[in-house]
């Protein structure tokens, strides 16, 4: 399998992890490309905003792992609006020096330490809210900035 490379540098030390499979279908973490809906870059166009994280695909009902030790810091609300409802939550997580958020997985604890590789939640069906769209995790740096990077 290929891992993802994880590094940020905090309070002067370097750190460098790797990510481990966050989804069951999905071993080598392949990324969302393009698809009816758009893509699954960093900075890639939603109408009048730009997209902040990017996406990793992963399949409706997937188990969705721990991608180092982490600490499950809060459930998220990814939306505000009902018409999401059925793919509005996701979990904020630290770890390695990092604050990360991950999108449309219903986290299995809200807060707590989960080891790599243990599963932390189920992908949600994106399929009900965007037909056709590549199903995906979204995974997004606390701060916003560009988490490309990391990949």
């Amino acid at each position: 399998t290929v891992d993802v490379v994880l590094c940020n540098t905090v309070r002067l030390l370097f750190v460098c992890e790797k990510f481990g499979q966050f989804c069951r279908g999905n071993p080598s973490n392949e990324k969302r490309t393009s698809d009816m809906w758009g893509s699954g870059h960093y900075g890639a166009s939603r109408g009048d905003r730009i997209h902040k994280g990017v996406d990793i695909r992963c399949e409706d009902g997937d188990d969705v792992f721990a991608p180092f030790d982490v600490t499950v810091d809060r459930k998220l609300k990814v939306y505000s609006h009902n018409r999401y409802a059925a793919i509005d939550e996701g979990m904020e997580l630290w770890g390695e020096g990092l604050c990360f958020k991950l999108f449309y997985v219903r986290p299995d604890q809200t807060s707590g330490s989960v080891k790599k590789g243990e599963r932390i939640g189920t992908m949600l069906p994106m399929q009900t809210v965007y037909p056709g769209i590549t199903s995906h995790i979204h995974v997004q740096m606390c701060d916003r900035t560009d988490p490309t990077q990391y990949f």
